[in-house]
């Protein structure tokens, strides 16, 4: 079997019973039941929500997005070997580690498969919930340009590029386009600050003014755990973006949980301990596939300038990466998953197979 086989690329063409269209993003495709198929698994299974709660198969690809595009590589590779299943691996640990420690729950009702969940469906919050405890990436290179209030916040003078900041700061972005937001531009992916959601806590999805407060705390508290225990592995948990949503519980109360996915390479940046107090950042995230593509392209500005846009769709679309590429981000992902779970990853040679096997077999989501 060829590398190319290995990889799960395309993930919004299983053969999953649903009566709605397939929702593809970047990496995750989601496949929501039918009512008749929620109620069944609910009561075969004993998920813990309501009776009639709608449940989803979301199933994670190997595919591989960096400044806003997605990237293959030479010999028909369409992924990366073992990033979905390294992706699902960190954040399932995560979660459970969250729920031992009695912070909030996640959508995950079911892990049938490396490659997928089942999750009950729930109301997303409109924010990217983003933590940093070092300035680097877009916050430093705004600071470095001079400015000194990112998200609201005021930064002091005199910090260094990846120094350790005074305190975590929550440095909040909208998720998706937001119209009719006073003072949001309506853009993906734009900075807000905490006034902006108080003002309009509604707008980006908060049931009360109440929960700014608590998802602050939610995001805090997760990004302390997760940050504790990289540091056992001498790993530095720079910062990470964190998502949440509203699900109706077993006995009809809605609460807060996290979603999607939790303290990966994808969400975070992750760095090597000792290298960092040797002075030198090594990433074991995706920040490091994004260094390598700036380095690779003789126009590193068309992948950062937004208004290129048109040119860097044409890049990522025309040039196929070189397999080392694509493999040196699988060596980083596998590697600090194996870190981070204690054991061995099991990286499957034909994963669709498998994943329609389980899903007709023990789930009945499969003709």
């Amino acid at each position: 079997m060829s590398l190319a086989d290995k990889v799960l690329a395309v993930n919004n063409d299983l053969p999953i019973r649903t009566d709605k269209p397939v929702h593809s993003g970047k990496v995750r495709s989601v496949y929501w039941l039918t009512e008749a198929d929620s109620r069944r698994l609910i009561q075969e299974k004993g998920y813990p929500v309501a009776p009639d709660a709608p449940l989803a198969v979301m199933v994670i690809s190997d595919r591989i997005s960096a400044f806003d595009c997605i990237w293959t590589g030479e010999g028909n590779l369409r992924g990366v070997p073992g990033k979905g299943a390294a992706l699902n691996a960190i954040a399932n640990h995560w979660f459970k580690l969250f729920k031992e420690k009695g912070l909030a729950d996640s959508h995950i009702l079911d892990i049938p498969h490396p490659a997928v969940w089942i999750v009950q469906k729930a109301r997303p919050v409109m924010i990217e919930a983003i933590a940093r405890q070092y300035i680097t990436g877009s916050m430093w290179r705004a600071y470095s340009k001079g400015e000194r209030e990112f998200c609201g916040i005021q930064l002091p003078d005199g910090l260094n590029k990846d120094q350790k900041l005074p305190e975590l700061l929550i440095t909040p972005s909208t998720k998706g386009i937001l119209k009719g937001i006073p003072g949001v531009p309506e853009a993906d992916d734009v900075n807000i600050t905490r006034k902006n959601i108080e003002d309009n806590f509604a707008a980006f999805n908060f049931r009360s003014a109440g929960d700014i407060g608590r998802y602050e705390q939610l995001l805090k508290e997760g990004f302390d755990v997760i940050s504790a225990e990289l540091e056992k592995l001498d790993q530095v948990f720079v910062d990470t973006k964190f998502e949440f949503g509203y699900v109706t519980d077993v006995d009809g109360n809605e609460k807060l949980i996290y979603m999607d996915e939790v303290g990966t390479p994808d969400s975070s940046r992750i760095w090597d301990g000792a290298q960092y107090r040797s002075g030198q950042v090594v990433e074991n995230s995706k920040e490091g596939f994004r260094q390598a593509l700036l380095n690779h392209f003789p126009d590193p500005d068309i992948l950062l300038n937004k208004d290129r846009m048109d040119e860097r769709e044409a890049l990522a679309r025309d040039n196929e990466l070189p397999e080392s590429m694509l493999m040196d981000v699988s060596a980083t992902y596998v590697g600090i998953a194996e870190k981070i779970i204690g054991e061995k990853l099991e990286i499957s040679d034909n994963p669709k197979a498998e994943i329609v096997k389980v899903l007709r077999e023990e789930y009945g989501l499969i003709e």
